[in-house]
């Protein structure tokens, strides 16, 4: 099959991010990275539970913490979890692209949807200097990031144009082109970053990256070799032979 066709035999909410929690790990390691403190406003673009705004307010002392999500149930479920632990924080069942953000002084914004990206990117833009945009993965499209500790990343208002693929990719990675090795480190770290300790398939996890890594570098002109490296054709063979999941058809392409 596809790799398309296997992402659609997960589960529909896991695909939308619906119901991927992130690690309280997580949360620190980007908090401490944003260096978010005392006199920020903070707001989470899709918080789902409560532990990111949670942890915000208890251990990083943020002046005002702001959750944004459209799943009511969760909101709901939120709030009565934050009011146990007697934590003073707001909680908005919206749409995020219809939320009022523009005290906020750092924001974290995890969407794969180019709709939903390009909506956000243009009030992200009418944000007060010095607002930082944290993501997960890569920075916002055609920007370059001020701050990478991969796979965080942090966009800081006025966000600085990009000139070319080439750039954006050697201020993310430190690379000017994609060869197999980068794919590889970047994939691994991505996957040891968010996923929880007790994980079991991270290694499957990190073979699909870093195919979509070295593949859709190979598709924007920035990999390395004019020819597939043996490592890619070798973990392509793997997944075709010993999971069914096709990835030859996306160099067809």
């Amino acid at each position: 099959m596809k790799i398309e066709e296997y992402l659609e035999t997960l589960p529909e909410n896991l695909l939308s991010g619906e119901d991927v929690q992130l690690p309280e790990k997580v949360f620190r390691d980007i908090f401490k990275f944003a260096e978010l403190g005392k006199d920020d406003i903070f707001y989470h673009l899709g918080c789902g539970d409560e532990i990111g705004i949670e942890i915000s307010i208890k251990e990083f002392n943020v002046k005002k913490a702001i959750g944004i999500d459209n799943n009511s149930e969760k909101i709901e479920n939120a709030k009565k979890n934050l009011q146990d632990h007697n934590i003073n924080a707001e909680l908005i069942c919206q749409n995020i692209e219809e939320v009022d953000i523009s005290d906020a002084s750092v924001i974290f914004f995890w969407f794969t949807d180019e709709d939903v990206i390009n909506t956000m990117l243009e009030k992200f833009e009418k944000l007060k200097p010095d607002t930082k945009v944290i993501t997960i993965w890569g920075p916002l499209p055609d920007y370059l990031p001020d701050k990478v500790n991969f796979p965080y990343i942090i966009n800081k208002v006025p966000f600085k144009k990009a000139q070319n693929m080439q750039e954006q990719l050697l201020a993310v990675f430190g690379v000017k082109c994609v060869d197999f090795v980068t794919a590889w480190e970047f994939a691994e770290r991505y996957t040891k970053a968010i996923g929880s300790p007790e994980i079991k398939n991270d290694r499957f996890l990190t073979i699909i990256q870093t195919l979509v890594i070295w593949i859709n570098a190979k598709k924007l002109g920035v990999v390395c070799e004019d020819e597939i490296p043996e490592s890619i054709k070798t973990y392509i063979n793997i997944m075709k032979m010993h999971f069914d999941i096709d990835f030859d058809y996306l160099l067809e392409e």
